[in-house]
């Protein structure tokens, strides 16, 4: 199949006109040598780009470079050289199944949703088991508010098939986005998942006690946890240090822009309830159980006292003190 590959990626299909797809597509605005195509479901959003070069729903203020166009027709997936997942984690699976005989056999699917997939498993093992065309993931420290203004930002790609590296590389050349590759699919899907565990527990430490010693005392904790876990669950030892990893982590703990350190925080202060859950969203909240269901199963939960924790608060009514104590006291 390698040989069906495209070569290099001249068109570009991002799917999502929401934060991310509209920040990514205006990043790639840059490399003049490409097409880019945001595809989305929200005709407003469509027509005011094109004619405005605005998406005040996501972005208000924010003029738009002219390098790309928005669509709302699914079709333009059959020319696509790549195309960029930018929808939220319970969408993408149903949504390449739906869609799967309008995209190329040598067309690359790239997720950037940072969540489980159906199952309790990841996006891209889901992916990669049902379909011939090559999969990546695509994550780092990102927010997309900053990335729309030009800043640099990195991500990793996580691509089993090195010769698409390149392709990557000619393709965000030119744009403010930075990358490093890992051949680690499983690693880079899992650590994207952990970080907003972590996040939460890191908010939910520094809500109670604010200060740099524990904070960073805490945040070693996590990162070795994090990192355990994502060995059990079968990643790579050096992702942790990629984009990915070390990167996104740090950025989603310590950013009070963070919605899961957030969420971490209000735990932390004792505002948590149920209206509150269903009004954010938690991705993390849902990993810390299918995390915590495989950990049971073997028979390793209590090896991983901060994921214990987390699930207590959100299954059992843990008061958020006892889970700061138990965690201080392993």
């Amino acid at each position: 199949m390698e040989a069906d590959i495209h070569s290099l990626f001249e068109k570009v299909i991002i799917v999502g006109g929401g934060a991310i797809g509209t920040a990514l597509a205006n990043a790639l605005a840059y490399n003049e040598k490409v097409e880019t195509v945001l595809y989305s479901i929200e005709p407003e959003v469509i027509e005011e780009i094109n004619t405005r070069r605005h998406n005040t729903k996501y972005f208000p203020g924010v003029r738009l470079m002219q390098g790309f166009v928005a669509m709302g027709d699914i079709e333009v997936l059959r020319e696509a050289d790549v195309v960029f997942m930018a929808v939220p984690s319970v969408v993408v699976v149903d949504f390449i199944r739906k869609n799967a005989a309008l995209i190329s056999k040598g067309a690359t699917v790239v997720n950037l949703a940072k969540g489980f997939g159906p199952e309790g498993r990841t996006i891209s093992e889901v992916l990669m088991e049902e379909f011939s065309f090559p999969v990546a993931a695509m994550k780092g420290p990102s927010f997309a508010r900053e990335l729309i203004q030009g800043s640099p930002t990195g991500f990793t790609i996580g691509c089993s098939q090195p010769g698409l590296w390149h392709s990557f590389e000619y393709l965000f050349g030119p744009t403010p986005v930075y990358l490093d590759f890992s051949k680690d699919v499983l690693g880079v899907e899992l650590l994207s998942i952990l970080k907003n565990i972590y996040a939460i527990a890191v908010g939910i430490m520094d809500a109670q006690f604010n200060t740099a010693n524990l904070r960073f005392l805490f945040l070693t904790r996590a990162m070795a946890e994090m990192r355990e876990v994502m060995l059990l669950f079968g990643g790579k030892k050096p992702t942790l240090f990629k984009y990915c990893g070390f990167g996104d982590f740090g950025l989603t703990a310590l950013n009070d822009l963070s919605r899961n350190r957030t969420l971490g925080l209000l735990i932390g202060k004792g505002f948590f309830n149920e209206q509150i859950s269903e009004k954010v969203l938690l991705e993390g909240k849902i990993a810390v159980n299918i995390f915590c269901e495989h950990l049971a199963h073997k028979g390793r939960l209590s090896d991983f006292p901060i994921l214990e924790g987390l699930n207590g608060i959100f299954n059992s009514n843990l008061d958020r003190t006892v889970f700061a104590r138990k965690i201080l006291s392993k």
